[in-house]
């Protein structure tokens, strides 16, 4: 391996651990925030980078609590997606990259990307109905508005999870022959 695939690879690990940081960061605020709201109402004016569902809380309580629970789930879904991706990167050698434990990972992230393709989506369809009853709740939309993104990722992943897959088989054919 030369120096600058060696150097972009540390860079990528590097570049997960700070999104995992991050989304880590992000989820921690909104599932304390959303605690907090329950305790104190007035906290739902600001509930994370000014969100606010205050009328929502205030008139429909069932349905802030419905939507903050996707915007929890959908945060904790994507932290533990990068968790993933840094695990990757923890156990991968290159000399013998191809590993059950590698190929069962991909696939865990491909399987987790969908799964917040299909949260997102059903989210999405919920504030569809909520703005179509009358409350403004469009500014939520910005913790789902990647539902393609993540279908998209999760098949282009699950594609190379099987190639994975398949490379192991080889690799264990390889290996009686000789």
């Amino acid at each position: 391996m030369t120096k600058k695939d060696d150097f972009i690879l540390k860079a990528l690990n590097v570049l997960s651990w700070i999104i995992f940081i991050g989304l880590c960061i992000e989820a921690g605020a909104l599932i304390f925030n959303y605690f907090l709201t329950l305790f104190n109402p007035i906290a739902s004016q600001s509930i994370y980078k000014g969100l606010n569902l205050s009328e929502m809380y205030e008139n429909q309580f069932a349905h802030y609590n419905g939507l903050m629970s996707f915007i929890v789930v959908l945060s904790v879904l994507k932290a533990y997606l990068f968790y993933l991706v840094v695990k990757i990167f923890m156990k991968l050698d290159l000399a013998n990259p191809f590993t059950g434990e590698i190929a069962r990972l991909i696939e865990r992230i491909s399987y987790e990307a969908f799964a917040i393709s299909v949260v997102s989506f059903i989210a999405h369809q919920y504030t569809k109905r909520l703005i179509q009853s009358g409350y403004d709740v469009s500014h939520a939309g910005k913790y789902w508005d990647d539902t393609t993104a993540f279908l998209m990722m999760a098949a282009i992943i699950f594609v190379i999870s099987q190639i994975f897959r398949r490379g192991i088989e080889l690799q264990n054919e390889n290996e009686l022959t000789v």
